[in-house]
């Protein structure tokens, strides 16, 4: 869940809570001269967001976590499985030509480049493709595995991984893009990416509390 911003009655709940908890509704509402009716909804909110906890036959109480608290603990729940997206990926052997035209038509910052089994050998950037470009290399026969970074020196993820996770590794790299992987005996198997635009996505479902 995400941190709300609250209404006027929804501070005055807390305050009550804050105060007089563990507390039930009838008392919450008493106090506030509404029914329970109109407050459920107010409740609702506030137990569901991580103001508030509920026990039965005991009442409402006060988490005492903050709005920064309740964000942190919301972002520790999102995982690379519900945002990865589909990755782009090209063989090792085409040119560098190629993959630049693959790049602008796709609409990507990344391409992942795979070996005659699929499996990950390297990661090509806007970057890789520029320095490329700039050189006297003829680009319609110059591969792609020439430039590209190899493994083992490529960061991955997998669909397990914590979305803030992989954050810190785009920033701890300064790279735009990392594959999500699953490990088979003979290598690592693309299954999709993580971008800043995926994570990105993420933020704002949280803030809408989707």
């Amino acid at each position: 869940m995400s941190t709300i911003e609250l209404n006027k009655r929804q501070e005055q709940i807390l305050e009550i809570v804050k105060e007089n908890g563990p507390i039930t509704g009838e008392q919450i509402a008493e106090r506030l001269s509404l029914t329970r009716a109109t407050l459920r909804p107010d409740l609702a909110i506030l137990t569901m967001a991580g103001y508030l906890d509920a026990r039965p036959r005991v009442g409402y109480f006060y988490t005492g976590k903050s709005g920064v608290q309740l964000l942190t603990e919301s972002l520790k729940k999102l995982y690379v499985k519900d945002y990865q997206s589909i990755p782009v990926v090209v063989n090792e052997n085409i040119s560098v030509y190629d993959a630049i035209v693959t790049m602008f038509l796709e609409d990507v910052g990344t391409l992942f480049v795979v070996d005659q089994k699929n499996l990950l050998v390297g990661v090509l950037s806007r970057k890789d493709l520029l320095r490329a470009s700039i050189g006297k290399q003829e680009l319609t026969t110059l591969p792609v595995n020439i430039i590209m970074t190899r493994m083992p020196n490529i960061t991955m993820c997998v669909k397990e991984d914590l979305l803030i996770d992989v954050a810190s590794k785009l920033i701890d790299k300064q790279i735009d893009a990392l594959p999500v992987v699953k490990e088979t005996d003979k290598g690592f198997e693309v299954i999709g990416r993580v971008t800043k635009t995926n994570l990105t996505k993420a933020l704002v479902a949280l803030a809408n509390n989707e």
